[in-house]
């Protein structure tokens, strides 16, 4: 075990607070923060193409780099061996078996930058076959293995308008270039402004050689590339539209030879068309997309038509359910794919003729922080399936799927770090809304030890998106805020995903609103227990989450205090702040900001600050472009100007994603608990 380390963070308070717990803090049994730098997890698992082998991204954090490291390890699927197949301080990830199986690409940054590598497997020799600046992704080996394709950004030279700048002195020290900017999306959330230039499609010979670019246009090219069978052409998606900046959720299919760079447009519906899948028999094409129809939730359905762009044909029209990664089965007869359902992601199963099958496998494990639908799988040539599974109390391992149903785990990353603790045991509950008397699906943990004759101080924790969805899913948060005495529940109230599209757009344009009284039913549901303390119930979420949090607090004073993560507090000026604002104005909205104040100013959180009394912490990332610090500092002085007991913790290099992190999700839950902590009363 790593010992405790303390790390530096901004934090802004009204009056100081000491982090002093109700659980005992060494209690080595349960979940200490320190365990955060121990955590590892499966992801992106491959199959060879003669089933005898899986190779996926074992990913641990790192407490040196504060990140996380991805090394390539290998599991026999018929002996059961585990190795290390690329493993050490660099990172190896994006691994694709060769059609023959015989080597495999994979991108590393062993010699400095992110290059892409190919590996023969019966030698162990390795060849370095590019030499690019910038990062590489959607590696695709073409049928006959002679080619690797791959999309990366290429950067445009990018210059101001002013050119009569004085030149500088030798020796002196002025502040630099101004930035130039002149393009819609110009900042993203977790990258800063973003350079001038597009991503574009570029093949490789995969025996080492020139990386050609293949793709022309201002335009991005990106996503699955998939080949045909006469590995002359690729099939990818794409907005090649003059005004795609202001198209976001707009997208069709093209066919690109790889010689010639003749670009065919193979679709052209309403709506996103992405991640084309060419069937093993070369004749059809499977691929996701929607009718757009201006709603905040969207759900994909699975599609497939000749490969010509001909029939194409509706597969999953019957299941009203988010649906994502397409992987045809070895004959070509049907496709996997996964979707979220009541909280939890499963596998499906579509034939070509439309029969659905659902449920074959629960996936999990891969949000670490908060408890959300998560997971991966791949087929092998055989039909089975591995993917991560699900489990309440750990990260994801892998596991096996038979062609009979067999399920077999095949890892246990986390033993080590979990097998002798008490994790929280999670509960499910399900409420009628006292909206219009829908059931509203929730779960909560109780502490390590927990002791039905005692009371417990209550959290409530909010899912952002808010088009997402929680689960009975693992979530770090969960567990180090259940170690150190509190029960903690969660929901999926009203515009959560995973119910239906009517569900989750019960909130379209009009968020937040009745979710607030969903919430409020789940707190109740709790409330009846005998082992909730009724004067000690506390609320926090982060994103969507905080929002609805901030909303809560403005319309009640039951809790004790709340936290306000990475919030949306003023609808106006977030619509023109946020990195994705052509998006948000066109699906969030019935209009532009400016005509739509009335309506934005009376969903904003902002709105109601002059009711609120609870204690209030505000928590973001300083490089948050997703939800701007400016929001959190909004609130955060309008509750000082009312002089309500109120804090801001500012959280260092952190963007929307807080947890990418691992000192930061620890900074993030202790500053939470720190401050119910200060807030809580001694049990009734």
């Amino acid at each position: 075990m790593q010992s405790r380390i303390t790390l530096p963070v901004t934090l802004l308070l009204a009056s100081t607070f000491s982090i002093e717990m109700s659980a005992k803090t060494d209690d080595k049994s349960v979940w200490q923060y320190e365990d955060v730098f121990n955590i590892e997890y499966a992801a992106s698992p491959k199959a060879s193409p003669d089933n005898s082998l899986i190779i996926y991204e074992r990913r641990a954090m790192d407490i040196m780099s504060d990140g996380i490291r991805t090394n390539l390890w290998s599991l026999d699927i018929k002996d059961g061996s585990h190795r290390p197949f690329l493993s050490g301080k660099s990172q190896y990830r994006s691994l694709e078996f060769s059609p023959d199986g015989k080597r495999v690409a994979y991108v590393s940054n062993s010699e400095g930058d992110n290059q892409l590598y190919v590996k023969w497997l019966d030698t162990g020799d390795i060849a370095r076959v590019s030499e690019v600046q910038s990062g590489i992704s959607n590696i695709s080996w073409s049928p006959n293995g002679q080619w690797i394709a791959f999309s990366m950004f290429k950067k445009m030279p990018s210059k101001g308008i002013f050119n009569e700048m004085p030149k500088q002195p030798k020796g002196a020290k002025w502040a630099g270039t101004a930035t130039y900017i002149d393009q819609k999306r110009y900042r993203g959330d977790g990258v800063g402004i973003l350079p001038k230039g597009n991503r574009h499609i570029f093949v490789v010979p995969s025996e080492g050689g020139t990386v050609r670019q293949i793709s022309k246009g201002q335009y991005n090219h990106g996503g699955m590339l998939s080949w045909t069978p006469d590995s002359k052409n690729i099939l990818f998606s794409a907005d090649r539209h003059e005004d795609w900046q202001s198209r976001s959720r707009e997208s069709d299919i093209y066919r690109i030879n790889i010689d010639t760079g003749e670009t065919v447009n193979i679709t052209s519906k309403p709506g996103p068309e992405a991640r084309p899948l060419i069937s093993p028999d070369g004749k059809r094409v499977a691929f996701l997309g929607f009718n757009d129809k201006k709603m905040s939730s969207q759900n994909y359905d699975i599609f497939i038509m000749n490969i010509d762009g001909t029939r194409q044909k509706n597969l999953t029209k019957s299941l009203d359910r988010p649906i994502n990664s397409p992987k045809w089965d070895s004959k070509g007869k049907g496709v996997y794919f996964s979707y979220d359902d009541h909280g939890q992601k499963y596998i499906g199963y579509v034939s070509i003729k439309g029969k659905i099958k659902t449920k074959l496998a629960q996936l999990g494990g891969q949000s670490l922080g908060r408890p959300y639908t998560s997971g991966e799988f791949a087929i092998t040539n055989d039909n089975q399936l591995v993917f991560t599974q699900a489990n309440t109390n750990r990260p994801a391992d892998l596991a096996l799927l038979s062609k009979r149903g067999k399920v077999t785990k095949l890892t246990n990353l986390n033993e080590d770090l979990l097998g002798h603790k008490k994790t929280a045991n999670i509960k499910a509950l399900t409420v009628k809304s006292s909206v219009d008397g829908r059931e509203i699906q929730a779960w909560y943990a109780l502490p390590p030890y927990f002791d039905s004759s005692k009371k417990y101080p209550l959290i409530l924790e909010i899912h952002g998106g808010p088009h997402t969805a929680y689960g009975p899913n693992f979530s770090t948060e969960v567990q180090l805020m259940a170690a150190k005495g509190y029960v903690v529940v969660w929901s999926n109230p009203r515009g959560s995903t995973s119910y239906g599209e009517d569900f989750a757009n019960l909130i379209h344009h009009k968020y937040p609103s009745e979710d607030h009284n969903d919430l409020m039913d789940v707190v109740d549901g709790m409330v009846r227990k005998e082992f909730i303390d009724k004067n000690n119930l506390f609320v926090t979420g982060g994103s969507g989450g905080g929002v609805l949090t901030a909303w809560m607090i403005g319309n009640t004073d039951r809790f004790k205090a709340a936290v306000v993560a990475k919030p949306v507090i003023n609808w106006l000026s977030f619509a023109l702040t946020a990195d994705a604002y052509p998006y948000f104005a066109e699906y969030w909205m019935p209009g532009m900001p400016w005509d739509q104040a009335d309506h934005l100013w009376k969903h904003s959180p902002l709105s109601l600050v002059g009711n609120v009394n609870t204690p209030t912490m505000l928590l973001t990332g300083e490089v948050d472009y997703r939800t701007p610090m400016s929001e959190t500092e909004q609130y955060y002085q309008a509750l000082q100007l009312r002089g309500v007991d109120s804090a801001m913790v500012r959280i260092p290099k952190a963007s929307h994603g807080i947890a990418a992190r691992p000192s930061n999700l620890i900074q993030k839950v202790g500053n939470i608990l720190a401050w119910f902590e200060r807030y809580k009363t001694d049990v009734e």
